[in-house]
């Protein structure tokens, strides 16, 4: 009965899938799987009360994966909440290209940047064990919840990813990370300011959403970074707007070969990919080759 009120005060909401929300969210206060909630006979008392709570929340806009705390991810659960960006199944579609790059190289070395969560960084290392991870996020709220999912996986006993603690368009950053890197990829933020975006979205960090105002204010000095960093022929796949498709494959093209647009699990175009070519254009796409000298930024903290 509960479960069905839920439902109907999430349909009247006009939310896109009720029963799935109602469901999901009787499961998590009832400590069970969504497939087995036809095996509790009834729903009474405060469960009823905290799953009415958590409908009323919902229809008002508030995140699932912030009620529950939790994010699935392709094949993890990874705790999220206010801070930080919840992870969208089209990034699972970057990160099967990125483990379909590095199918032929036997110690592979990745960078995650912009890594939020710890989504793609956490996945990777999860599915391929012979990687060996770097996440890189700027945020401190983000890097809480990074650390948080880093640790939980490791002590599920995936191979630890290592937190980097820095920005993309520091100059310094590109001592902090091993060398050279094997595949970079990136979902940064990216919406133009002046786009309106869904509720749902408004409540991740605007930090993690916008990236400037034609949106791509961290993809340009992300290009740069990846040029200095990666190896010749390493690959590189960063998410974007699907207004960007021309725009990020013009960034990557100076430094990229085979530069490759793919669209989501919807058809619009949504991240590009390219393979660093051989020589020095980093100096190209933005001067990231140089070392970093006196006067810049302070370099990303690696932790362990």
């Amino acid at each position: 009965m509960v479960i069905a009120q839920a439902v109907r005060v999430l349909a009247a909401a006009a939310l896109p899938s009720p029963r799935v929300d109602a469901e999901l969210l009787a499961a998590y206060v009832l400590r069970v799987a969504r497939g087995r909630l036809l095996s509790v006979d009834s729903v009474t008392g405060s469960a009823a009360d905290r799953i009415r709570a958590l409908a009323a929340a919902r229809a008002g806009g508030a995140p699932l994966q912030h009620l529950t705390g939790r994010a699935a991810f392709r094949y993890l659960e990874l705790s999220v909440g206010p801070g930080v960006f919840v992870p969208r199944p089209e990034t699972e579609l970057l990160v099967d290209w990125g483990l379909a790059a590095l199918r032929d190289v036997a110690a592979p070395v990745v960078v995650d940047c912009c890594a939020g969560s710890g989504a793609i960084a956490l996945a990777v290392a999860h599915e391929l064990p012979r990687a060996r991870v770097y996440a890189v996020e700027r945020e401190p709220a983000a890097l809480d919840w990074l650390r948080r999912n880093a640790a939980a996986r490791a002590a599920a006993g995936d191979r630890p990813v290592t937190v980097v603690a820095g920005d993309v368009a520091d100059p310094g950053l590109a001592a902090a990370l091993p060398a050279p890197v094997d595949l970079l990829l990136a979902n940064p933020p990216y919406v133009p300011a002046a786009v309106a975006v869904p509720a749902d979205v408004r409540r991740d960090p605007a930090a993690a959403v916008f990236g400037g105002a034609d949106g791509l204010d961290v993809i340009r000095p992300l290009v740069a970074l990846a040029a200095a960093v990666l190896r010749p022929g390493g690959g590189l796949a960063v998410e974007h707007d699907d207004t960007h498709a021309a725009a990020v494959a013009a960034l990557l093209r100076p430094a990229f070969a085979d530069v490759a647009g793919h669209e989501d699990l919807a058809g619009r175009p949504r991240y590009t990919t390219g393979w660093r070519g051989d020589g020095g254009a980093a100096a190209d796409v933005g001067g990231w080759g140089r070392p970093a000298e006196a006067g810049d930024t302070e370099r990303g903290k690696v932790e362990g």
